[in-house]
């Protein structure tokens, strides 16, 4: 299996991790901005492109022999397929054609590998178990004696930061960078120098620091050093270890030619192969069934390039004769043996350079191949398999063998909606529960933490029972089923509105708002809601009057907008300002108005609604960002004010407007629209999306960074996009699959994919989601 930098193979199995019903569209659009005293924050250069080799080692799928696991949202781990040794780890030794849970571990696992009959998992404290045969010693609790549910790793309760199944070995890797092994031992594959067979692990000879990855194949073993070079140790009868013989090692000897900028690796039975720093892939070994993807059927025992594939890779997988690999599309390409349709191209035919993976509904986050099978999570949160299925290893609940991708059972659950903050974004899955990822220094990501997270977090007590988020600049609140209004993060402004000024890094109920609200919206430091009556009341900040109060008194309770007591069919927050939109179709705003945000002709200030002008009627939807609003007229174009320094309006200037103007070039008509800080997009019907203004961070997402004052396409995204969300400098879209895509600022992790490099085009957010209806322990 493979997470980013790090590979977990074995005769079969290595995954790869790269990094939902929705509405088409939503007339809820949140935004929270920098406070303006932090636009001189000069950012440190970051590297671009994809930081493969993070040393994020969160591994979601892995695939065995003939079976295969996967880790849920809660980080829990669930397996299908052949359970003869109890590899699915649910007790039995019953086959299972549909997903199980693993006894034992409902939580607190954040890896899994998967050997040819033996799982072992890894968890939040470091500590790995293992489950399954154990004929060898593989799963390194001392003794022979086969496992159906997880047992402890001898000496590894803690410390450990990844985990590579072989064949009948597996190995660790320790948060100091040194490599243990335990099991069969015959070629030399556990690396400490001899060829005797171990049931606890030791120590690799010469690795006790420096390793970033690991990877096991049937009989040999690879690592993945800090320098980017790559090291192996073991069977070497095919030219597996790449070092130019055919000579077993039982030390580590360096792969020819990879010395550096290698970002992860992954072995099969008898082959390995490296994706490198550039998106190349290269292997050497074993190519009978042309599993090196070099157009040849030649064995190598050093490294060859794979045809096509020179850049523009994400993940690599390697089974037990062919090789899969993720593209910075998100689409899936495979090569070599294909007796059982394991390459997803639609045929039994073997091919020696990759083929593209045919009916993926949705982009690939993760891939696992197996003997004969491989398997996929998408961006969505949903898993598919495609290949041989004997023993139920697909688990689409039959045995019947597949050509293309058929979704796992259970396993299509994804995204509802997301939103974005100042610096960090959260999402609502479709079963109703929260997580959040990006900058938590004031608890935002609401689990109970102020540490930055660059993947999502569950929302504690936020699991299901949510219809609607919104992200201020460092507070975040939810709307619950029974309409009820739940926050978290900073409130020093009372933004919070529990009656207090105090920071929470967990939800606290709203004062008054347990129930009878319809939608909510969260600006800079104060938050409004919408109740099923059509009334406003908002609470927190109001130095420019954004609560609508009549005052400037700061609320840390809500209080009523006056004459918005009734009538108003959606809100929109900006930075310290408020529109609403009534079910007339016409669009008020109060708050701070020194950029003309308000729209009514002043830059006058306002703690009450006024009119914006022209827009009394047809309007369908509004959004506000840090010191401009815009609005969605029914016919489909859109109309902007305010401030315009970075071209935000869309009207092909920067001048600053006081009332509203048309957004130029919008070529099809638009469903929605998001304000940034000062950036603006929108999306199409056809689901495409364009973005205009700011764009020093990458935030429209076109691959530059220069300024746009009229609408420029999103590179990748002109369909298949359900709903948007713009933070203060970056852009999130939301699939009608239900995954995740962001792209622009990513300091604080806030694009969640794992790594922090801001990204001049959309990039994968780690999975969000992945729920089982039903779970079966019979």
């Amino acid at each position: 299996m493979v997470c980013l930098g790090l590979l977990i193979g074995n005769p079969a199995p290595a995954a790869a991790w790269v990094p939902q019903s929705v509405p088409s569209v939503t007339s809820r659009f949140d935004f929270v901005a920098l406070n303006p005293t932090n636009l001189n924050y000069e950012l440190p250069a970051t590297v671009l492109e994809a930081n493969i080799a993070s040393a994020q080692h969160r591994t979601p799928i892995a695939a065995g022999d003939a079976y295969t696991c996967a880790l849920t949202t809660n980080s829990a781990v669930i397996c299908w397929g052949n359970n003869e040794f109890g590899q699915l780890g649910d007790g039995t030794t019953i086959q299972r054609n549909t997903p199980v849970a693993v006894n034992g571990l409902s939580s607190g696992v954040v890896a899994i590998a998967a050997g040819y009959a033996h799982t072992c998992a890894l968890t939040t404290s470091g500590g790995v178990s293992c489950w399954g045969n154990n004929e060898s010693g593989q799963l390194g609790n001392g003794i022979t004696i086969q496992r159906r549910t997880p047992v402890q790793v001898a000496g590894l309760s803690s410390g450990v930061a990844a985990i590579a199944a072989g064949e009948y070995h597996t190995c660790a890797l320790t948060t100091d960078g040194a490599v243990t092994c335990w099991g069969s031992n015959g070629y030399g594959q556990l690396g400490d120098g001899t060829t005797t067979q171990r049931s606890t692990p030791v120590q690799v000879a010469g690795l006790s620091s420096g390793v970033t990855a690991i990877t096991a194949g049937g009989s040999h073993t690879c690592a993945l050093t800090t320098g980017g070079a790559v090291t192996c140790w073991g069977r070497n009868g095919n030219g597996q270890l790449g070092d130019g013989t055919t000579t077993q090692r039982s030390t580590p000897v360096n792969v020819l030619g990879l010395s550096s900028e290698v970002a992860a690796i992954t072995a099969g039975d008898v082959y390995t192969c490296a994706l490198t720093t550039g998106g190349g892939v290269t292997c050497w070994g074993a190519n009978w069934s042309g599993q090196l993807g070099d157009g040849t059927t030649d064995e190598r025992s050093t490294p060859v390039d794979v045809v096509g594939l020179s850049s523009g890779v994400t993940a690599i997988a390697a089974g037990n004769d062919h090789t899969c690999a993720i593209t910075t599309g998100g689409g899936v390409s495979c090569w070599g043996v294909n007796q059982y349709s394991q390459l997803g191209d639609g045929t039994t035919t073997q091919q020696s350079t990759p083929v593209v993976v045919n009916g993926l509904s949705s982009r690939a986050a993760a891939i696992a191949a197996g003997d004969g099978h491989t398997c996929a999570m998408t961006t969505g949160g949903g898993v598919s398999c495609w290949g041989r299925n004997w023993s139920g290893q697909l688990g689409d609940g039959t045995t019947t063998q597949r050509r293309t991708p058929m979704q796992v059972e259970g396993l299509s659950s994804g995204v509802a909606d997301i939103t974005a903050g100042d610096s960090h974004t959260c999402a609502l899955s479709t079963e109703g529960g929260v997580t959040c990822w990006g900058n938590n220094e004031s608890g935002q990501l609401g689990d109970g933490t102020t540490i930055q997270r660059s993947t999502p977090v569950q929302v504690e007590g936020l699991s299901s029972g949510v219809v609607a988020i919104t992200a201020g600049d460092s507070h975040t609140c939810a709307l619950s089923t029974e309409g009820g209004v739940t926050c978290w993060g900073g409130n020093g402004s009372g933004q919070l509105g529990n009656g207090t000024t105090t920071q929470r890094s967990t939800p606290v109920q709203v004062e008054g708002l347990s129930s009878g609200v319809m939608a909510i919206t969260a600006g800079d430091s104060h938050t409004c809601a919408l109740t099923t009556g059509g009334g406003v009341t908002c609470w927190g900040g109001n130095w420019y009057g954004q609560l609508g109060d009549g005052t400037t008194t700061q609320r840390n309770m809500p209080v009523n907008v006056v004459g918005l007591s009734s009538g108003v069919a959606a809100i929109a927050a900006g930075g310290s300002h408020t529109c609403a939109l009534s079910t007339e179709g016409g669009v008020t705003c109060w708050g701070w108005n020194t950029y003309d945000q308000l729209g009514d002709g002043t830059r006058t200030n306002h703690n009450t609604p006024v009119q914006v002008e022209g827009l009394s009627s047809g309007v369908a939807a509004i959004a506000a960002g840090y010191a401009h609003t815009c609005a969605l007229i029914t016919s489909g174009e859109v109309t902007c004010w305010g401030w315009n320094w970075y071209g935000q309006l869309g009207d092909g200037t920067t001048t600053q407007r006081m009332t509203p103007v048309v957004v130029n070039g919008l070529s099809s008509e638009v469903a929605a629209i998001v304000a940034g800080y000062a950036h603006t997009c929108a999306l199409s019907t056809g689901g495409g999306v364009t973005c205009w203004g700011w764009n020093k961070y990458y935030q429209l997402g076109n691959g530059t960074i220069s300024q746009r004052s009229i609408p420029m396409d999103v590179d990748g995204l002109s369909s298949g996009v359900a709903a948007l969300a713009a933070g203060d400098a970056h852009t999130c879209g939301l699939s009608t699959g239900g995954g995740v895509t962001c792209w622009g600022w990513d300091v604080y992790g806030q694009l969640g994919v794992g790594t922090i490099a801001y990204r001049t085009t959309p990039v994968d957010v780690t999975v969000l989601f992945v729920y089982l209806p039903v779970i079966s322990r019979n």
